[in-house]
């Protein structure tokens, strides 16, 4: 069975170490900022200009003020801090983030990124994510394996404007969690009830296999 959105963040959630600056971009993401584990400290980044996000707000806790580069409130936690745009790219171009998590469109086996023009459709822009993955080292892409219809987005090469070349290491989609190197995807561990071969079915590009594929724990 296909992982739900909130599945998505939670399993990125289990990549986060003690101690890291991470930046959440837009989409599943954000929801990654709910599943931090209670036992490590992390420091949640926003490209508008907040250091320190905790997790969505509750109702009674909504501050129309206080929001994230999605335009989503958040809340702030202890230790937290405010700036200008231009002090918060400033830490993402001088690789300050230790963990990256984005969305996108379409990656392919060589670790490029197409994450922001589909041509003819009015998409909401670059914004941050190019500054993001020029200057990142670790990035995890969240996404659907494949289109709603059955159209892979995992390719032997992107089709459509690039973002990023070179630059994704390791790729979560709601099917399979999936390692890029050596111009080849590596699959590490499937979603619980995801079969191999439906996997290897909406994977257009390059798929290494091993023996064994673990299911994923939550």
């Amino acid at each position: 069975m296909a992982l739900s959105r909130e599945q998505i963040a939670q399993r990125v959630a289990q990549e986060l170490q003690d101690g890291y600056y991470v930046n959440l971009g837009i989409g599943i993401p954000t929801l990654v900022a709910n599943f931090v584990p209670e036992d490590i400290e992390v420091m949640l980044q926003s490209e508008n200009g907040l250091l320190g996000m905790g997790q969505f707000p509750t109702e009674e806790e909504i501050d129309a003020d206080l929001i994230n580069a999605g335009k989503q409130t958040v809340t702030m936690a202890t230790g937290a801090s405010i700036f200008d745009s231009a002090e918060s790219f400033a830490m993402i171009r001088g690789g300050h983030v230790d963990l990256t998590v984005l969305g996108a469109f379409e990656v392919d086996v060589n670790g490029n990124i197409a994450s922001y023009m589909i041509p003819g459709k009015l998409i909401k822009g670059m914004g941050g994510a190019m500054d993001l993955v020029a200057g990142a080292d670790n990035i995890i892409v969240t996404m659907t394996h494949a289109s709603k219809h059955g159209k892979s987005k995992l390719l032997t090469n992107c089709s459509l404007p690039l973002t990023g070349k070179g630059c994704i290491k390791k790729v979560l989609t709601d099917l399979a969690f999936i390692e890029i190197k050596n111009g080849q995807f590596h699959l590490l561990e499937r979603a619980p009830g995801v079969t191999v071969e439906e996997i290897i079915k909406l994977t257009q590009g390059e798929l290494v296999v091993p023996d064994v594929v673990p299911e994923m724990q939550f």
